[in-house]
């Protein structure tokens, strides 16, 4: 019985944070779109180091560049997580709970690392409406997949005196 009650709040928190992961994944995505399209015509006016990197921003402040593209690259990789877990979950058994539980923590890392700039960034000051969107979703994202992290290997363990 217990361990039903883990499948679906699992399976729950799986779907919330697909569609976080997506939102992110649109965002970061408009972001560095916008990144492309407008750096030839503004760093075009750059310093030397400024002018090397392919993508400039010219919009937020100096951590805007990592944080869209590690924002962009852990809702890649959570989005493909929260839809392989979810397969994962409904199977419900312990090798399938492993992978999902594994696929799950790198997950969580990536969306770490994309907060840790989220943080930076509003410490910096100054961005944009979209950017702070973006920073809330993931630190929001962030919560959630350790929460489902949790709620997965509490299932692994479930599984496991079984």
């Amino acid at each position: 019985m217990a361990s039903g009650g883990s499948k679906q709040v699992a399976s729950i928190l799986l779907i919330l944070n697909l569609v976080l992961y997506f939102i992110v994944t649109v965002i970061a995505s408009w972001a560095v779109n916008h990144g492309i399209q407008r750096s030839r015509e503004t760093a075009s006016v750059l310093s030397i180091p400024a002018r090397i990197f392919p993508i400039y921003f010219p919009f937020g402040n100096m951590a805007t560049g990592f944080f869209i593209i590690f924002s962009l690259l852990a809702g890649v990789v959570g989005c493909a997580t929260s839809l392989s877990g979810l397969l994962n979950i409904f199977k419900w058994n312990i090798s399938d709970l492993y992978a999902a539980s594994m696929s799950s923590i790198i997950s969580w890392a990536f969306t770490m690392l994309a907060m840790g700039f989220a943080c930076k960034e509003i410490q910096l000051g100054w961005t944009d409406s979209n950017l702070r969107t973006l920073e809330t979703i993931t630190i929001i994202v962030s919560a959630t997949q350790l929460i489902c992290t949790s709620v997965i290997h509490v299932g692994v363990s479930e599984v496991g005196r079984v």
